[in-house]
């Protein structure tokens, strides 16, 4: 081999990433990349782990996350940083690849000018504290903290940003000069090595964009050969006719599509992925580059004021929260509820504030846990009035969780071949989604061992090898000679999920060991000191 070894694996069975069967084999790496011996090969390292009985994966790849903004320091003047174990999350159970920038919300890009406006933005969406956009990637990278880094990132461009850092919150189509800024951005920040496009057709600005806007800018992720990424502009009682518009981008754009979470939810739509699923499967079959992620549970997670009508962001958080303030708003947020929006998803009306949870809310950490309409009878008022009310007392910065899905239309995602593995997590203090913690190790132990929907080379393939040729990540994904050494030791008998949405950042059972570039991050199950994560740009 040449060089000495830094570590050897020895003893386990791999599961490589690619679907194929498991086989046995001794893992080496040196230098950071993988060297594949043959069981029982004579060779010595600087560290030799014996890991007899249990089964080496590559590193888990997120496909989707929000946790653009937790490499940065929230700490003062040597306090606790309260986000460590945040951070240490997505580790414990074997991600050591993330890719954020997802639902159209990503740090970057922007016009100097609009910066401290979409500062604002970006502040009530990731719930973390004044937050800090850049202008492009390249300014995005560095402002990545490798002290903070325990795992890779990758970055998507974000619609909703890349909007409003052009022409703000205004719910218009854009002027031909400002289209042609926003592809200039969004060109430059591919070029520089983000991971694709991604838009949220539900969230201001970018629910403001119509279907001519979104293939304009899909044709420069296409020129580039990177994916066009979407939460559809509705999961719930239109999400047929989203995935329309979403297929149709594709097909006109000529770029890769990924369906982000693909779910439906709500009464009006539970049990269509008997229908989504097929039609995915069709437009395949007919050309179109088209897969799908998918989280395992039947919760989702978002921001509070997504549950309002898009009219009440125009303008920005600013605005949103003036227009709070006043009663002929709150009952017009009633009637929209109630009678519904053309073009807009409706989460409450398609099933109720009971459904409602209250994930994040920095200053009422006592509604944490709680249903929206809970909290209102508890304060003798109705629940768009609270929603209202706490969103003026926390400046909007707000999370929930969405009690949405069936499980049955979860299950048949995670078993199509179309599908891979995204937590969507949401990673705020406070109570957030489980699936920060939980969403791997719950696909492995839950549904693949316990309840036998996966094969676990299957659903290995779906976190490693699947993901890292839809997003280009060279080297990732597949473990074989001259690979990254981003690697994964877990127990296949033991492997499970603990995080519940009570005890939201409780690490998996069975995960014993993780090595990121080369370096083991979780040995024992327990974080070592090493901060090996990197920010990947793909050419």
């Amino acid at each position: 081999m040449g060089r000495p070894m830094d570590l050897l694996l020895r003893g386990g069975t791999l599961v490589d990433g690619t679907g194929t069967p498991a086989r046995d084999a001794d893992i080496a790496v040196v230098d950071g990349r993988v060297a594949l011996l043959p069981a029982g090969t004579p060779a010595a390292a600087a560290e030799t782990l014996d890991v007899t009985g249990q089964v080496i994966t590559p590193g888990f790849i997120d496909v989707h996350t929000h946790s653009d903004a937790l490499a940065a320091p929230h700490g003062a003047d040597g306090t606790a940083d309260p986000l460590d174990d945040l951070r240490l999350a997505p580790l414990l159970q074997g991600v050591t690849t993330e890719i954020c920038g997802n639902c159209g919300t990503s740090l970057f890009p922007s016009l100097p000018q609009r910066l401290p406006s979409l500062a604002e933005h970006l502040r009530v969406t990731f719930g973390l504290g004044p937050v800090r956009p850049a202008t492009d990637f390249d300014a995005f990278a560095a402002g990545q903290d490798p002290a903070l880094r325990r795992t890779h990132i990758a970055s998507l461009v974000g619609h909703g940003t890349l909007r409003a850092g052009v022409m703000g919150f205004e719910a218009r189509p854009p002027r031909p000069d400002e289209l042609n800024t926003m592809c200039t951005l969004l060109d430059r920040a591919l070029g520089q090595g983000a991971a694709g496009l991604s838009t949220g057709l539900i969230y201001p600005p970018g629910t403001y964009a119509d279907t001519e806007e979104i293939v304009a800018l899909a044709k420069v992720a296409a020129r580039h050969g990177k994916p066009y990424v979407t939460h559809l502009r509705d999961e719930m009682s239109q999400v047929e006719t989203a995935l329309e518009e979403a297929l149709e981008i594709a097909v006109r754009s000529g770029a890769p599509l990924q369906i982000s979470h693909h779910k439906t939810a709500g009464r009006h739509a539970w049990g269509a992925t008997l229908r989504t699923l097929p039609r995915l499967e069709r437009a395949r079959a007919e050309g179109v580059d088209v897969l799908c992620d998918v989280y395992p549970y039947t919760a989702g997670s978002t921001v509070l004021h997504a549950m309002l009508p898009p009219w009440t962001s125009e303008g920005g958080v600013g605005a949103l929260l003036e227009r709070l303030r006043r009663a002929d708003t709150r009952d017009r947020i009633r009637t929209d509820i109630a009678q519904g929006v053309k073009g807009w998803e409706n989460t409450v009306g398609n099933g109720g504030w009971d459904l409602i949870t209250v994930a994040a809310a920095q200053t009422h950490p006592q509604a944490e846990g709680r249903s929206i309409a809970d909290l209102a009878a508890a304060h003798g008022g109705d629940p768009v009035d609270y929603a209202c009310d706490l969103l003026l007392a926390e400046q909007g910065e707000v999370t929930i969780i969405s009690h949405s899905m069936r499980e049955d239309d979860v299950r048949r995602v995670l078993a199509s071949p179309l599908s891979m593995i995204g937590s969507d997590g949401v990673p705020k203090p406070g109570r957030p989604h489980p699936r920060w913690a939980g969403s791997f190790a719950r696909v492995l132990g839950h549904y693949s061992r316990d309840r036998q929907l996966i094969r676990l080379e299957n659903a290995v393939h779906k976190m490693t090898g699947l993901p890292a040729r839809r997003f280009g990540l060279t080297g990732r994904g597949v473990v074989r000679d001259g690979a990254l050494a981003d690697l994964v030791v877990l127990d296949p008998a033991s492997v499970r999920d603990t995080a519940t949405f009570d005890r939201p950042l409780l690490p998996p059972e069975g995960i014993d060991t993780v090595v990121v570039a080369g370096r083991v991050a979780v040995r024992g199950g327990c974080p070592t000191a090493a901060r090996a994560g990197e920010v990947v740009r793909i050419r």
